[in-house]
């Protein structure tokens, strides 16, 4: 990505990706529930993990600078531990709205990639580009 691109063309390139990221973990989410009958947390987890690989090759080539200091592999690393964290931060919103408060799991799936799409925009700026 261009190293002027502004911090307004970052957070709209995000978005794209992330509505992306979102489809794919929301249907895979879906089907491996309703379909396959795998319990919605387990299904929430695996369609989250694979909507992260997408996730981070959209954005080190199109989101985020990421050719600093760190080679791929680390790069590729820090994507991880900051996704496990928002694989965490989404499995206790999951768990908390769907087990303790009673919102349908499709419905909490919405509110929990909401906050985990903020957590990841952050953190992936602030630890991801440039090599930080």
């Amino acid at each position: 990505m261009d190293k002027k691109t502004s911090l307004k063309q970052q957070i709209i390139r995000f978005a794209f990706v992330g509505v992306g990221a979102f489809l794919i973990d929301y249907l895979v989410m879906i089907f491996l529930t309703e379909v396959v009958g795998i319990n919605y947390l387990i299904s929430s987890g695996i369609s989250f993990t694979v909507s992260v690989i997408y996730n981070y090759i959209a954005s080190v080539k199109w989101v985020f600078n990421v050719s600093g200091n760190r080679s791929q592999t680390q790069d590729f690393a820090v994507f991880i531990i900051l996704s496990v964290i928002g694989l965490g931060i989404n499995q206790v919103i999951m768990w908390l709205a769907v087990d303790v408060i009673g919102i349908f799991y499709m419905i909490s799936k919405i509110g929990a990639t909401g906050v985990v799409m903020v957590y990841n925009f952050i953190t992936r700026k602030i630890f991801l580009e440039n090599g930080k």
